[in-house]
């Protein structure tokens, strides 16, 4: 298989089998691994040897004969091919309890994800903080913190009826990345990547497997 070219965009869900490879490795780093092998890989973490090896035949080789590969090195190189290389800036629509919540939380902020701001209707929440310490802004000045901060990602959780304004100015504002967690899905916007997550439908797809449990189970 021949070398993908980084503009030219591999499927989300081999981003995601990447991220997962990338956690595997960061857990064999900090335990002082100097190589590893798809199948030690995959035994360890359940995943499928072949399809580490043909995942990241799309980006170069990285193994070594003899050794299979190098942690360190395959993990800077799995940073990099994700993007994580560099920073990336974290601004919040929405100051309730899950925005709250999510500027707190260690998921998104630890490198290279940063939550930098909070912005929120309600003139009430201007000038609060989270408990870590994260601004809560006037929803009126959503294109001057995203400026400052530098915003590449931006996270809606609002509710449904807000969340079309919300991601609207976001992206007027210039934030090329959305996540939502409104149970409303937003966009297409041209030149922008949204992810719609909709937890609803997770429980609701749970509830589902739940009615075809065995009698008294469920």
């Amino acid at each position: 298989m021949t070398r993908r070219d980084r503009t030219s965009p591999v499927s989300e869900a081999t981003t995601q089998r990447l991220s997962v490879l990338l956690r595997g490795l960061c857990v064999l780093e900090a335990e002082g691994a100097v190589s590893t092998s798809s199948r030690l890989l995959s035994e360890r973490f359940g995943l499928n040897s072949a399809q580490i090896r043909k995942d990241l035949t799309q980006f170069g080789e990285f193994g070594v004969r003899g050794v299979g590969y190098r942690v360190a090195l395959l993990a800077g190189k799995l940073r990099a091919v994700l993007g994580l290389d560099r920073p990336r800036p974290i601004v919040i629509a929405g100051a309730g309890n899950l925005g709250m919540a999510l500027a707190d939380s260690r998921n998104f902020n630890q490198p290279p994800f940063r939550v930098e701001a909070l912005f929120d209707v309600d003139p009430a929440r201007a000038g609060l903080r989270s408990r870590s310490g994260v601004p809560v802004l006037p929803a009126s000045e959503v294109a001057e913190g995203v400026r400052r901060v530098g915003a590449q990602i931006g996270i809606l959780a609002v509710p449904a009826d807000s969340a079309a304004g919300a991601a609207r100015a976001l992206v007027d504002a210039g934030v090329p990345a959305l996540l939502n967690f409104a149970p409303a899905a937003v966009g297409p916007f041209p030149g922008v990547v949204v992810k719609n997550v909709d937890l609803t439908l997770f429980l609701e797809g749970l509830s589902y497997h739940l009615t075809r449990l065995p009698a008294g189970a469920g």
